[in-house]
Parts: structure tokens; C-alpha cells; sequence
């Protein structure tokens, strides 16, 4: 099983960055997805989280900006990033989980100008 993550990049304070997540080499739909983030020097934080059924779960800290779904079908997750802030920058890493959590290998999201 592998999860791709893509849409990181360069992007000035107050845009937007959509994030995608793309799974392959499984038969299986991920009971959950979603994506984590690692700022240099900090510890891997939750941001946001979307189950099979549609339930979702936001960091405290994107709640307004960030926008989570997920395509069951493709089992890809997605993260459109609006407002987005220089704390914001870090490597962002997708997630699913199914009997146990398989991760991506991040993609980094710089916010400066």
C-alpha cells in the first residue's frame, strides 16, 4: 500500500494550497484519512481527519481555513488551504487507516513572501 501525497509548494501569507493524497496497490477503503504536520523543531501535529462515512475533525488551529473530503471511490483524500500563515508552513503527511495507519511521505507547504 502506498499514499501519495502531492500540491505542496511556495505560497505567500493569506493564499491557498490544495492538498492531495492519492492511495494505491490495496482493495481496501480506509476506515479513516486524513493529514498530519511537522514544523522544523516541532513535534508531528493532527490537522484534520475524515472518516468512510464522512465525519470529519479539525484542528483547533484550521478551523475556518482548512477544508478536508475525501473521493471513497479513488480512496484519495484532499486539503484545500486557504488563509493560509507562515506558522503554517511544515511537511504535511497523509494518513489512512485500516487495521493500521499507513502513511505518506509528506510534502512541504512553505508560506512566506
Amino acid at each position: 500500500v502506498q499514499l501519495q501525497a502531492s500540491g505542496g509548494g511556495l505560497v505567500q501569507p493569506g493564499g491557498s494550497l490544495r492538498l492531495s493524497c492519492a492511495a494505491s496497490g490495496t482493495i481496501f477503503r480506509f476506515n479513516a484519512m486524513g493529514w498530519y504536520r511537522q514544523a522544523p523543531g516541532k513535534e508531528r501535529e493532527l490537522v484534520a481527519t475524515i472518516t468512510s462515512g464522512g465525519s470529519i475533525a479539525y484542528a483547533e488551529f484550521v478551523k475556518g481555513r482548512f477544508t478536508i473530503s475525501r473521493d471513497n471511490a479513488e480512496n484519495t483524500v484532499y486539503m484545500q488551504m486557504n488563509s493560509l500563515e507562515p506558522e503554517d508552513t511544515a511537511v504535511y503527511y497523509c494518513y489512512g487507516v485500516y487495521g493500521m495507519t499507513y502513511w505518506g511521505k509528506g510534502t512541504l507547504v512553505t508560506v512566506s513572501s
